[in-house]
């Protein structure tokens, strides 16, 4: 959160008096115009609106950040006023990463004010660019549920007499589980257009039109694709009218 504070403390006075709700702050900083020597060496003296600035900045579970090299970020250019320290930045308090920051004065350029900055380090994130998935309605689907009614079938509870046992039971139906699903499932991309409505009639209709170009095929892609996404979507309206979910649940599928 950027902030800049008048003379007046117009931004501190509001923030102090209105009830902000903003959640997971990491970094409040900007140009606050107070001069206190907890933060400026070369001023004697402390503020009574600092100690609104820290109210408000326990209120994000913020704390001072201590800059790395202590100097000024305010240059005057008048004769007999000092150069000072107004421009803070306020860290998240317990992130170890988040401890300190940086005083550019060589890049304050036209500007009386220095920037100031930190590095946020970024966790190395993990996308998924495929998925294993058995087709709604497919013959792999059949296939699966027909291997999987039979591995049921086949087991012998009769022989659970002690813990080892029920183990291996258990063990053996997991093994056949996982062997069915990885012999009929289907190794498919995931993509900013994957859709869950998107069946077979749908990868028909537009390699039929990828191949030709003709406006009829075109049409009645178009014509597939708006049925299908009708049906799915009333079905699923459907089954969670029938299971009385939450009207929020309901508005969640309708705007998919």
């Amino acid at each position: 959160m950027n902030i800049y504070s008048d003379l007046s403390h117009s931004a501190l006075k509001y923030l102090k008096d209105t009830e902000v709700n903003i959640n997971n702050l990491l970094i409040m900083t900007g140009d606050f115009n107070i001069r206190d020597r907890f933060w400026d060496p070369s001023f004697p003296h402390h503020s009574s609106i600092s100690d609104d600035l820290f109210i408000i900045a326990d209120l994000f579970n913020l704390e001072l950040s201590t800059p790395t090299n202590p100097v000024p970020t305010r240059y005057s250019d008048m004769a007999g006023e000092s150069n000072s320290v107004i421009d803070l930045m306020f860290l998240c308090n317990g992130l170890s990463k988040l401890n300190s920051h940086i005083i550019h004065p060589n890049w304050q350029l036209i500007s009386d004010h220095t920037p100031l900055t930190i590095t946020i380090p970024i966790a190395e994130e993990f996308i998924q660019f495929s998925k294993l998935m058995i087709p709604k309605k497919s013959e792999e689907e059949e296939k699966f549920i027909k291997v999987v009614i039979s591995i049921f079938k086949s087991l012998n509870t009769l022989s659970i007499t002690n813990c080892k046992s029920l183990e291996q039971i258990v063990n053996s139906l997991a093994s056949g589980l996982e062997k069915a699903w990885f012999s009929n499932a289907k190794n498919v991309n995931i993509t900013k257009h994957s859709k869950k409505w998107w069946n077979d009639d749908c990868n028909q209709s537009l390699s039929k039109y990828r191949e030709l170009r003709t406006l009829e095929d075109w049409k009645s892609f178009k014509h597939i694709v708006k049925s299908t996404k009708r049906m799915f979507f009333n079905t699923k309206i459907q089954e969670i009218t029938n299971k009385s979910r939450g009207p929020w649940e309901l508005m969640n599928w309708v705007n998919k």
